[in-house]
C-alpha cells in the first residue's frame, strides 16, 4: 500500500484523507475500529516468526496448532500393574516388567499375563490393564521357577486402564486455533504433539517521539519549563501491549527535525507526543502532508484526548499522534495505539464490561473516559480525571467509557483494561472535569 491508498473508512468521519485535507472529529466508536483496520491492514503479509518452546510463553499462536502425531502415539497402559490377555485367571510371564520409554514385548496369548508400569506400550493381545491393588497372585508351583497365577478382585472390561493410540487426537488434527495465548499448559500440549518450537506473530517494532521545547528530563519544573511525564511513560506501557520498542527519542518544536524522525523511522508504528492540534508549534500535520501520509483519524470525539490523531505513512507504517497533556495521552493510547497494535500482534485489545457504583458525568455530545477501581465487581471512578493529571490513572484498573450525556448508578460500562495486575487500596472520591 502507498501512502496515496486509504484504507476502508467509517462512514461520515473524515479519515482516509490527505493530510492537510479538512477535517471533522470521529466518533470514539469508529476511530478504535478504524485503528484495529489499521493494524489488520499492516498484519497482512508479514510472515510469522518460530520461537522455541522456552521462548513462546506469552505470545500468540500465528498459525493453528496442528497434532504432528497421535496423541498417544502407540497404546499406552494408563495405570501400573498387569497387561492381561482373555479371560483369567492369567499365567504370569517370567520376565522384566514392561517399562515406560522400552520397546513393547512379545505378544500376549489368551491366560497370560505381565506387570506393566505406567506410560508403557502394551504388548500386543492384551485384552486389558488390572491395578495393582485390584489383583493377587498364587503360586502354583515350586521355588525358583515363576510359577504364579494372576487373579482379578474386581470385574475385568475389555480395554480398560488402556490409552488407545490416538485417543486424545489423531495426526493432522487441529489442537488449537489462531490467536490463542501460549500459556504453560499450551507449550506442553504443543511439545506432547511433536513440536520444538511455535509458529508467533512477529512483534510490532514502535518508536516513540516525545515533542516539545518546554520539557525536562531531570529536576524540578521552573520557570515555565515541566517534566517530562510521558517519555518514562509510554515506552515501557507499549511493551506492556507486546510492542518492541526501538527508542524513546525527545525532539523540540523544530519542523525539519520531526519530518526526518517520522520518515526515516524503521518502526512499524511511530508514537508521538504534543503537536497535533493547531498552535504556532504543533507542526504534525503538516509534516504529514509533507510526508504523504494519509489521514485516518484526525480528531476524536472523546473526552480527554480529543486532538488525536492516526495516520497511514505508507508501506504499512502507521503513526499516532498522542495530545501532550498525560491523561489526554493515556487516552489516545487505549483509543488508537492499542487495537492497532493488538489486532497487528494477533490479540485483541483487553476490554471488560462492569456496572459502575454511582452516577457519573459525562460530556453532553462526546464520550469520555475515566480512569476506575473495581470494588466488589462495581466500577469506582477516580478523582484525579483532568487531561494534564495521572494521579487518578496510577491507583486504576482501567478506564471506564462513559457515553456522551453521562451515566446512571448500576449501568453497565465498557472498560479498557490495563496491561498490568489491578491495584489495591484506598479508593479516592470521584470527581469530574471536562476541559
Amino acid at each position: 500500500m502507498t501512502s496515496k491508498e486509504p484504507l476502508p473508512v467509517a462512514p461520515g468521519t473524515a479519515t482516509g484523507a490527505k493530510a492537510g485535507t479538512p477535517h471533522r472529529a470521529t466518533a470514539w466508536p469508529e476511530a478504535r475500529a478504524a485503528a484495529a483496520r489499521a493494524g489488520s491492514t499492516a498484519r497482512a503479509g508479514r510472515e510469522p516468526r518460530r520461537l522455541p518452546l522456552g521462548q513462546a510463553l506469552g505470545q500468540v499462536l500465528a498459525e493453528p496448532l496442528l497434532a504432528l502425531t497421535d496423541l498417544p502415539s502407540f497404546d499406552t497402559s494408563a495405570m501400573d500393574g498387569w497387561a492381561v490377555a482373555g479371560p483369567g485367571p492369567w499365567a504370569v510371564r517370567a520376565e522384566t516388567p514392561v517399562l515406560a520409554g522400552h520397546a513393547p514385548v512379545a505378544a500376549l496369548t489368551d491366560g497370560e499375563a505381565v506387570r506393566i508400569a505406567t506410560g508403557a506400550p502394551v504388548p500386543p493381545g492384551t485384552t486389558a490393564v488390572i491395578r495393582t491393588e485390584h489383583s493377587r497372585t498364587e503360586r502354583t508351583g515350586p521355588l525358583p521357577g515363576p510359577g504364579l497365577l494372576l487373579h482379578a478382585l474386581r470385574d475385568v472390561v475389555s480395554g480398560q486402564d488402556i490409552r488407545p493410540r490416538g485417543q486424545e487426537c489423531r495426526s493432522g488434527d487441529e489442537l488449537l486455533p489462531v490467536g490463542t495465548a501460549v500459556t504453560p499448559v499450551v507449550l506442553g500440549l504443543a511439545a506432547a504433539a511433536g513440536y520444538d518450537a511455535l509458529p508467533v506473530p512477529p512483534r510490532p517494532r514502535v518508536e516513540v517521539l516525545v515533542l516539545g521545547d518546554e520539557l525536562l528530563t531531570a529536576g524540578l519544573p521552573h520557570e515555565g519549563l515541566i517534566r517530562d511525564a510521558l517519555g518514562p511513560m509510554l515506552g515501557p506501557w507499549l511493551a506492556a501491549l507486546g510492542a518492541e520498542v526501538l527508542a524513546t527519542r525527545r525532539i523540540g518544536d523544530d519542523a525539519e527535525e520531526l519530518y526526518a524522525a517520522v520518515t526515516g523511522s524503521a518502526a512499524d508504528l511511530v508514537v508521538t507526543t504534543g503537536g497535533t492540534a493547531a498552535g504556532p508549534v504543533d507542526h504534525l500535520h503538516r509534516v504529514l502532508d509533507k510526508a504523504g501520509a494519509t489521514l485516518l483519524v484526525d480528531g476524536v470525539k472523546v473526552r480527554p484526548g480529543h486532538p488525536m490523531l492516526l495516520a497511514a505513512l505508507g508501506g504499512g507504517r502507521h503513526l499516532v499522534g498522542l495530545p501532550g497533556n498525560p491523561l489526554a495521552a493515556v487516552s489516545g493510547l487505549l483509543t488508537l495505539a492499542e487495537p492497532l497494535l493488538a489486532v497487528l500482534g494477533g490479540t485483541s485489545p483487553a476490554e471488560g464490561r462492569a456496572p459502575v457504583l454511582d452516577e457519573v458525568h459525562g460530556h453532553p455530545h462526546d464520550t469520555r473516559l475515566v480512569p476506575v477501581v473495581r470494588r466488589a465487581e462495581r466500577l469506582v471512578p477516580l478523582r484525579y480525571n483532568g487531561p494534564a493529571m495521572l494521579r487518578g490513572i496510577a491507583v486504576a484498573d482501567g478506564m471506564a467509557v462513559v457515553p456522551p450525556g453521562g451515566a446512571r448508578s448500576g449501568q453497565e460500562l465498557d472498560v479498557l483494561d490495563l496491561p498490568w495486575p489491578p491495584t489495591s487500596g484506598a479508593v479516592p472520591a470521584q470527581g469530574a472535569c471536562f476541559t
